[in-house]
């Protein structure tokens, strides 16, 4: 039985539905992060769970337990915020004790719960600290130290780094991995970022209009993303239309290799960056550099072919070309995929 199932959830805001009969579950210990552009209805999905947001159809249940008629606060599940919302008037050990005072927690077992999630998070020490005085990542690691606080059946997370900087982000989303490992906490997270997502869920759902566009772990959806939106949403733009025909596809680029088992028929084809390979000009699609991105561990080449829209690939760095060259371009069949 899963931790979190949702049956047919429907949210309706005037004539526009934030959710359209949304599946989902969500196993013990599992971390599942709901990735989709803002409108896309995933806060609407974590409010609903939490009970923060009266669903107009279908069933949340949690443990097996419909709990549509449940307030938020007996909902057994923790929300933490991307603004954090920490008390300013108490300070860092107040602000973690919250929930075990509200459950009535003895004082000598909120301080030893205190102390033991303060170092669990790398604050040690820190419970006298005023929050106004601490930085964004110390406040992030407060607030989760708070919703970790009462034990929830259910940790929520709503765009938990946002408001981080990016190298502090990357490094947190790490640490909130290995922290969730080894409590064994169950999770749901929503976020617009696609690196946060991958790097911290062990499944990943993309939404689109209220809808699931496609589940997978992370490394499945990044391979084979189900449908076109997918694949521009993780940043992909080699999409083109082709025609399957005995195991080659006719695209604007030319002949371009398929999956074996791939059925003839009309299709929108994906060719990761990855799997355009450079050649010299006379041994594949011919194509001038339009630009190149530093990307750090590579180059993002922008071409231009003489027929066709741009391509983007990528290339290492002692091997990028200049802009205004020419190359070629080939195909490898592994980085193609039929949407």
């Amino acid at each position: 039985m899963p931790l979190l199932r949702l049956d047919g959830v429907t949210v309706r805001f005037g004539g526009r539905a934030a959710l359209d009969s949304v599946d989902l579950e969500v196993a013990e210990h599992e971390t599942v992060c709901v990735l989709g552009p803002s409108g896309s209805g995933k806060s609407t999905l974590l409010r609903v769970v939490a009970g923060l947001q009266r669903a107009d159809a279908g069933r949340v249940l949690l443990a097996g337990r419909d709990v549509g008629g449940v307030p938020a606060h007996r909902r057994g599940v923790g929300l933490m915020f991307q603004d954090h919302q920490l008390f300013p008037q108490r300070d860092v050990g107040g602000n973690v004790a919250f929930g075990l005072r509200m459950h009535g927690v003895g004082r000598a077992e909120q301080r030893r719960t205190v102390a033991e999630l303060l170092d669990l998070v790398g604050l040690p020490g820190a419970q006298r600290r005023a929050v106004t005085a601490l930085s964004g990542g110390e406040q992030q690691r407060v607030a989760l130290a708070r919703a970790l606080a009462p034990e929830p059946k259910l940790l929520m997370l709503d765009e938990p780094l946002g408001q981080l900087d990016r190298s502090l982000r990357e490094r947190l989303v790490v640490e909130l991995r290995e922290l969730f490992g080894r409590l064994g906490t169950t999770v749901l997270a929503v976020t617009h970022d696609q690196g946060e997502a991958f790097a911290l869920g062990d499944r990943v759902v993309v939404m689109r209009e209220g809808r699931i566009e496609q589940t997978g772990t992370p490394l499945e959806v990044w391979q084979r993303p189900a449908s076109e939106f997918v694949a521009r949403f993780l940043g992909f733009d080699n999409v083109v239309r082709a025609t399957v025909r005995g195991g080659a596809a006719e695209t604007p680029w030319g002949k371009l290799p398929v999956p074996a088992g791939t059925g003839d028929g009309a299709c929108r084809l994906l060719v990761r960056p990855a799997g355009v390979r450079l050649t010299a000009a006379t041994d594949g699609l011919p194509c001038a550099v339009a630009g190149r991105t530093f990307r750090g561990n590579h180059v993002a080449l922008l071409l231009q072919p003489e027929k066709g829209p741009r391509l983007e690939a990528a290339c290492a760095l002692r091997d990028a070309p200049e802009p205004g060259e020419t190359v070629g371009a080939t195909f490898a069949a592994e980085d193609v995929v039929v949407l």
